[in-house]
């Protein structure tokens, strides 16, 4: 007897176990971007209802992670809102930008007179320079000694106030269209859900057949 090839026998086993997985992948777990089933759906449903309950709250999260104010809701179908957000956006934006514009160049600590015995300065006027404020800690025999703190040049200007209003109305307007634009979404599936479920009317049809010794019920969904 011929022995079969076990090239050909692995080969077709990966072949059929594949095509399984894509025929139940497709069936069950449909990938965003692949094309919808089509469904009778009842006659009196508007094109924006239609829309509002496909809406996947999966799609949603996804598009939440684009740093783009309003784009939530955006997806949940509320344009206007969606464009409001995105101009308040735009506005916290340009706070930043503006503020940041009228904040002077970081400077060092002022060390006039008496005020540089509080410093240490090492590599002075070069690009390495760094200082440390001298922090009393305690005396032994008449002298002080210190604790070193490391400090960093601070800009100065009245754009600081403006820049921190920027951020709270960016981080605000990020915050609530995410939740309330999911919350949107939720609401707009429920609503056209609960519409038109009521509507739904099943009857039932026995199915009987003498020849095959077969007998059954048929299932029959009206709006």
């Amino acid at each position: 007897m011929k022995q079969t090839n076990p090239i050909i026998l692995i080969i077709l086993f990966l072949s059929t176990h594949l095509f399984g997985q894509s025929e139940s992948a497709t069936k069950y777990n449909p990938e965003t971007l692949s094309e919808t089933p089509l469904y009778p759906i009842p006659a009196e449903m508007t094109f924006e209802e239609y829309q509002d309950m496909n809406r996947r709250m999966s799609q949603a999260v996804l598009l939440s992670t684009i740093p783009v104010p309003g784009i939530t809701h955006y997806y949940a179908g509320e344009k206007k809102k969606a464009r409001q957000l995105f101009y308040i956006g735009l506005g916290g934006l340009a706070g930043i930008i503006i503020g940041g514009s009228m904040m002077e160049k970081p400077q060092w600590p002022d060390t006039t007179g008496s005020l540089r015995n509080n410093y240490e300065i090492y590599n002075l006027d070069q690009e390495n320079e760094v200082w440390y404020k001298r922090i009393p800690i305690s005396i032994e025999g008449g002298e002080t000694n210190y604790k070193l703190e490391l400090v960093n040049k601070e800009s100065s200007g009245p754009g600081g106030g403006l820049i921190a209003l920027g951020i709270l109305v960016i981080v605000g307007d990020f915050i609530y269209d995410r939740v309330w634009g999911f919350e949107k979404i939720e609401q707009k599936r429920d609503q056209v859900r609960f519409k038109y479920g009521q509507k739904m009317k099943l009857s039932f049809k026995p199915l009987i057949d003498p020849l095959a010794g077969k007998a059954g019920v048929a299932l029959t969904l009206n709006f």
